[in-house]
Formats: C-alpha cells, sequence, structure tokens
C-alpha cells in the first residue's frame, strides 16, 4: 500500500495546482499578445486540469476521512460545505470587489488589446456592470448557472461558479458510488451531465463560457476516478485509468480537434503516473518517481498554494500590462509575450503571496474551526 492510500500527502499534487495555474496565467498571455501557440497557449486546457485536480482532491480527502466523517451522515455535507466555502469565499470577495471597482479601467485596456489584434472587442457589460444584482449573483455563487452573469466581471471567474457546483453536488454523487460502486457510480453521474448539456444546449440554454456543472462534469470524473484508483488493486486501477482517459474526451465529440482530445488523455495518462508509480512497470516507474518528487519539492510547494490567488488576479494585471506595450513598443508577438510575463509574473505572485497569507490561511482557519468537533460535557 503506498503512503496516498494510506492517508498520506500526494506531494506532486501541489506542482500540478501550481502548474495549472501558471499555465493558465501563460495561456492568456498567447492570446492577449497575438502569440499562437499550440498547447501551452490554450489556457482552457489548465483549467481542466484544475477541475480534474479538484475532482481528484475531493474524493482523496472523501477517503482519508470517510471512517470519522462518512457521507451518510448529512452533518458530513455541513462540515464539507462549510469548509469549503470558507476555502473559496474569502479571497474571492475581496477580487471581485477589485474587479467591478476597476472594471472600467480594465475594459478601456481590453478594448486596445481586442483592436490591436483584430478581434470582435468584448461585451462591455462583463466589465462596467456593478449593479447590485450582478454582485448578488456572484456572492451567492449563483452566477455560473445563470447565462446572464455567468460570464459578468473582469476576473476568470467563471470556473469558480462551476467549482463551487461540484461542491454542492458532491455528497450526492458519492452517495450513489458507496450504492451501485466507481465506475458504474461515476460514469453513470458523467453520462447524465452529457445528456443535461445536450438538453440545455437543445432548448438553447447556452452559456459564453463553460460554467454550468454538466457542461464539465466529465472532467470532474476524470479527476475522482483517478483518485477512487487509490483505493483498489492494480488491475483496477489500470482500468479506472482508461475511463478517466474515455471521460475527458467522450463529451467533447467533433467540438475540439485532436491535438485537444490528445492533449486531455495525455494529461489523464501523466496525472495516474505520478500518483501512481508504485504500480507502474519498472522502467515507467523510474521516469515518473523523479517527476513526481521534483514536483513535490519546497517551490512547487509554495506555487501550488499561490495557485488560487495567482488565477483570480492574473487578468486584472495583465490587460493593462499587454495594453500599455501595445502603445510604447513596437515588437513583435513573441518578444511582447514574453515582456508581458516578465512583467506579470513577479506582481502576480507577490499579489498572491499577500492574499494566501492575509485573506487565505484566515478564511481556511475560520472555516475549520466552525467544524472542529466540539467536546462533550
Amino acid at each position: 500500500m503506498s503512503d496516498s492510500r494510506a492517508g498520506g500527502r500526494i506531494e506532486c499534487l501541489d506542482g500540478l495546482r501550481g502548474l495549472a495555474a501558471l499555465w493558465f496565467l501563460v495561456g492568456h498571455a498567447h492570446i492577449l499578445t497575438g502569440f499562437k501557440v499550440p498547447v501551452i497557449g490554450d489556457p482552457e486546457l489548465g483549467v481542466d486540469l484544475f477541475i480534474m485536480l479538484s475532482g481528484f482532491l475531493m474524493v482523496f480527502h472523501y477517503q482519508r476521512r470517510r471512517g470519522r466523517e462518512p457521507w451518510e451522515a448529512t452533518s458530513t455535507w455541513v462540515t464539507f460545505w462549510v469548509r469549503r466555502y470558507f476555502r473559496i469565499a474569502p479571497l474571492y470577495y475581496v477580487m471581485l470587489v477589485a474587479a467591478l471597482t476597476l472594471g472600467p479601467f480594465i475594459y478601456d485596456a481590453r478594448m486596445v488589446i481586442d483592436a490591436f489584434n483584430g478581434v470582435p472587442p468584448q461585451l462591455a457589460s462583463r466589465y462596467l456592470d456593478s449593479s447590485l444584482s450582478n454582485y448578488l449573483a456572484h456572492v451567492s455563487f449563483l452566477f455560473g448557472v445563470s447565462r446572464s452573469y455567468s460570464f459578468r466581471t473582469a476576473l476568470p471567474d467563471w470556473s469558480i461558479g462551476l467549482e463551487m457546483q461540484f461542491y454542492a453536488a458532491l455528497p450526492f454523487i458519492m452517495l450513489i458510488v458507496g450504492r451501485v460502486g466507481w465506475i458504474k457510480g461515476i460514469t453513470g453521474v458523467a453520462a447524465l451531465g452529457a445528456l443535461a448539456a445536450y438538453l440545455s444546449h437543445r432548448i438553447g440554454y447556452t452559456f459564453v463560457m463553460p460554467t454550468f456543472l454538466p457542461l464539465k462534469m466529465h472532467v470532474f470524473a476524470a479527476g475522482m476516478l483517478l483518485a477512487g484508483a487509490l483505493w483498489t488493486n492494480e488491475r483496477r486501477a489500470y482500468l479506472f485509468a482508461g475511463f478517466a482517459g474515455y471521460l475527458v474526451i467522450a463529451p467533447l465529440g467533433g467540438e475540439m480537434d485532436w491535438l485537444h482530445q490528445i492533449t486531455r488523455i495525455v494529461l489523464v495518462l501523466t496525472f495516474f503516473a505520478l500518483i501512481h508509480t508504485a504500480r507502474l512497470p519498472s522502467a515507467a516507474a523510474k521516469m515518473a518517481r523523479p517527476v513526481s518528487e521534483w514536483l513535490g519539492n519546497r517551490f512547487f510547494h509554495n506555487l501550488g498554494e499561490l495557485s488560487f490567488g495567482a488565477y483570480l488576479v492574473h487578468l486584472l494585471i495583465m490587460q493593462p500590462v499587454i495594453a500599455y506595450l501595445i502603445g510604447a513598443v513596437d515588437v513583435s508577438a513573441p518578444v511582447r509575450w514574453a515582456l508581458t510575463l516578465l512583467i506579470t509574473v513577479p506582481i502576480v505572485y507577490a499579489l498572491a503571496w499577500v492574499g494566501y497569507n492575509f485573506i487565505e490561511m484566515p478564511g481556511q482557519n475560520i472555516g475549520k474551526e466552525l467544524t472542529k468537533p466540539r467536546a462533550s460535557a
């Protein structure tokens, strides 16, 4: 039994989380500077890695705690929801106020960028709607299920609403898994999600971004299966990985090109290899183990801890920087991309460090304190 299955920490997850946030940042720099590079220039792939990690981590922590926090008890649901709320909400609320306050400034920068790149301009409502209804939709985290408000701030927060929907659904998904088994339960939920997404599209209830849980349930499901594989035998673990690879691309059909399909499968297989090094053939394990250990070092641990803050803040910094560079220097797209990262990355991670230490950590501590078991009188 590996340490992770025994309840230990999987260090490489910090590195994967940190790389996912960095991938998203770098991908946005590609798009906004007009420097087109396949795969690494696609921030959506970074988001999918984030989503898969989320599905994995929620199940991993559930399995570790199930002895003392069984999902059959509704008190466990409340504990889980409170912890997740205080993990996400404090920093998000601060960044939400910043984004809606700075909306006009960010909008002006985005108009310069879109005009320079010759692309249709972003809707003004995304940046300029400081109405009470927009605040309430985001403070309540209900914006993800609304076509009107799902993409209506300068933050890349469409995935935050998606995450909160997943957290709301997770206890019920795990009850299903407990009754019918991992593969039937997870693939069944993913299939229901695909059906709901199809019906939503058929009736015209479509979204600018995939903020509605059924649109990304298959990616969460892939991560959940990879976590479930930790608590099964070697043969079934490979079966779980195969189903995870299938799930992560099956609902996409012909909507994505083959390069994206292959990349998603590679992400699943790489994820599996890094967390199941002890189950790999010796030659493969010899290659995977050093990478897994490297992703668990102190640098990547810190990168992972700062990933949420970096994810939230980077567009608020990056768009004004790119707008300034467009007006100030006449350089090629690759050079503009490199200058953007050179300026943006230090600022983003400095702000993420401040947010982590003074907002995220205190928020998490509040959640832990509220859900700490009380000694009986």
